[in-house]
């Protein structure tokens, strides 16, 4: 049987169980630590992540991120997932409190949260609030898959705009 000494070493040991694939000990590793320190911002980013992404399970996922982002609000990677959580409920007045604070926060990654902005906005058929943010990703962007990506969003985002364009008749005599 393991024995943790710290709470710190619980949490490297869940994050790598989590890492090979052992969702099941992850989980348990990270629900005692839950149960002993309730503050743990960490623990709740992963169990946020671990809900998200893998048990679907969207409204304990959005408990967990949110109540990370409240505890340790300096902590940078909860946000980008917290953000997509969001965009992907529709969740217009979270996910504009929560990308606010986002943007205000050191360490950030500023391009994938105009990128979740301009995807919210596209999903929102507003094509120029997404169009401006996704152009102000692509002035963030430094990985050059991303910029491929938001090359590519802004492309499909013009061509949308471009369809949906009115046609104007005149008449002339």
């Amino acid at each position: 049987m393991d024995t943790y000494y710290t709470i710190e070493e619980k949490y490297l040991q869940a994050v790598d169980k989590l890492s090979y694939g052992k969702t099941t000990k992850g989980l348990k590793l990270l629900n005692e630590i839950i149960s002993n320190d309730p503050l743990y911002a960490r623990a709740h980013h992963q169990l946020g992540m671990l809900y998200y992404y893998e048990v679907k399970d969207y409204q304990t996922a959005g408990y967990h991120f949110k109540t990370c982002m409240e505890l340790e609000p300096s902590f940078p990677d909860n946000y980008t997932h917290y953000l997509d959580l969001l965009v992907f409920l529709n969740m217009e007045k979270l996910v504009n409190n929560v990308s606010v604070k986002a943007l205000n926060t050191p360490g950030v990654d500023t391009a994938e949260v105009y990128s979740l902005l301009g995807l919210f906005h596209e999903k929102s058929k507003d094509w120029t609030k997404a169009l401006i943010n996704y152009q102000k990703a692509f002035m963030e962007v430094t990985d050059h898959n991303d910029k491929i990506d938001i090359e590519q969003s802004i492309k499909r985002i013009r061509s949308k705009m471009k369809h949906t364009l009115a046609y104007t008749y005149q008449i002339t005599e």
